[in-house]
């Protein structure tokens, strides 16, 4: 999508829920996702997906995959290793037919990052920033938990942190309030 000079050209397939299409910019989720794949050193031609979705799609994968039947703002899918399940039983992998999400369809894909838009300009407004810094913050988060990065210790936490802020300052997100 868009160019920016400090940003490696990583294949980035975007989903934007109808009802989000004219508050989000895809060409900035672009840019936060390439960021990101820079700062976490991501090999040459990984592609990822990311999908801005509703408050109840991402409370339904949440509860399904993770076992937690409650709202958050970001969920990372890997194509390569599992996350911890934290509900009573297995997850049911049953798939619900009116949620589609894009699948970059290739090999070298990391997976996928689903964030909820009502989530995140609810944390914008409480932080007291702008939905772009908010959503760049999301992406970011989410693309280094496909790559492999945690913030379970205190020292993957301000490892994580750092890479986060390395990637915003990369991508050039202006503070603005929307």
């Amino acid at each position: 999508m868009s160019d920016h000079p400090q940003i490696p050209s990583y294949p980035v397939a975007i989903q934007v829920f109808d009802e989000f299409l004219d508050l989000v910019s895809q060409s900035l989720v672009d840019q936060f996702s390439r960021a990101a794949l820079k700062v976490g050193q991501a090999p040459k031609g990984t592609s990822v997906s990311v999908a801005i979705t509703d408050d109840e799609v991402v409370r339904d994968l949440n509860a399904r995959h993770r076992g937690l039947d409650e709202y958050t703002d970001v969920l990372s899918f890997s194509y390569t290793h599992h996350g911890h399940f934290y509900g009573n039983s297995p997850s049911q992998n049953d798939q619900n037919p009116e949620v589609e999400f894009v699948a970059p369809g290739a090999e070298d894909s990391l997976g996928e990052v689903i964030i909820s838009y009502p989530q995140a300009e609810r944390q914008a407004m409480e932080i007291g920033h702008s939905i772009n810094r908010e959503l760049s913050a999301l992406v970011t988060h989410g693309i280094l938990h496909l790559l492999g990065h945690d913030h379970e210790e205190s020292t993957d936490r301000t490892n994580m942190e750092q890479l986060e802020k390395e990637a915003i300052k990369i991508a050039g997100v202006i503070e603005t309030t929307q």
